[in-house]
């Protein structure tokens, strides 16, 4: 989705160039993590805006060495996942940017396109009869609970996985692709987070003990327990990226993982979802 580069400058300094396609959501990422960093949280410090170059949207920021994804996906790293989407989140509170919107595309259940899905041209140009009927029929349930509640959006991180985290010694060392902010209900961006915080390659969904465990957690730490339907959509969203996934591994006949995943536990996400 994008394309990054490491450089050393001729002073001797280490960056990382990023150009990727702009939907008009880079700067306002862009803004955002670099207060982020500014505030002390472990994330890249930006070295310049967004420059356009073409239809690319390019900046640079400092390269952040070491640490490696922390493995697992019991209750325990759960536990550690939600620590740091919590320290995240409340870092971003007061960071005022204009919403990145559109949502990055695994996370865009507020489309208004028509159908279930977002449009994504490359995706929808393939034969949607090979997407299991469960599902569609997963995602169009969820889709209507997330869509249903009046919540305020917030901004919030949507690709909160393992892969994008990397830890040393027992400590986060760095948060990456700030790319992926987002702007939704403060639940469902959690919801959504407990559900991919152990995805490498291929990504999966996390068993739903410790999606629980990430939720709690959450709320124990921000010292706020969720309403009813705060937890709804946070269930609801729980699904939503693996559902995407799901789609696109029948799309493109890869193995079945995040299908797999939701075939085993679809109903009780959703029933916790009330939808």
């Amino acid at each position: 989705m994008s394309a990054v580069a490491g450089l050393r400058l001729a002073d001797g300094r280490e960056v990382v160039v990023k150009a990727r396609e702009d939907e008009g959501r880079a700067a306002a990422c862009v803004t955002a993590q670099g207060r982020l960093a500014e505030r002390g949280f472990p994330c890249p410090r930006p070295l310049t805006p967004v420059i356009a170059v073409g239809a690319l949207a390019v900046h640079a920021e400092e390269f952040r060495p070491g640490g490696a994804p922390l493995p697992g996906d019991t209750p325990d790293v759960a536990v550690r996942c939600a620590e740091v989407f919590t320290r995240l989140m409340a870092g971003l509170t007061g960071v005022t940017v204009p919403p990145p919107l559109p949502n990055p595309r695994w996370a865009r259940w507020d489309h208004a396109d028509p159908g279930l899905w977002p449009s994504i041209g490359f995706l929808d140009e393939r034969d949607q009869s090979v997407v299991p009927e469960y599902v569609v029929e997963t995602a169009t349930r969820a889709r209507k609970r997330l869509l249903a509640a009046e919540l305020p959006c917030v901004l919030g991180h949507a690709d909160f996985e393992a892969q994008n985290l990397r830890w040393r010694d027992g400590e986060i060392r760095s948060v990456d692709d700030w790319d992926s902010l987002a702007w939704q209900p403060e639940a469902a961006l959690v919801g959504a987070a407990c559900g991919t915080f152990a995805s490498v390659s291929p990504p999966t969904l996390a068993p739903i003990e410790s999606s629980a465990a990430f939720l709690t957690t959450y709320q124990d730490l921000r010292g706020r327990r969720f309403t009813d339907e705060e937890l709804e959509v946070a269930w609801a969203a729980s699904l939503w990226p693996a559902l995407h996934n799901a789609r696109w591994e029948a799309l493109h006949g890869d193995r079945p993982v995040c299908g797999e995943a939701i075939r085993a536990q679809a109903a009780e996400r959703l029933r916790r979802a009330n939808a």
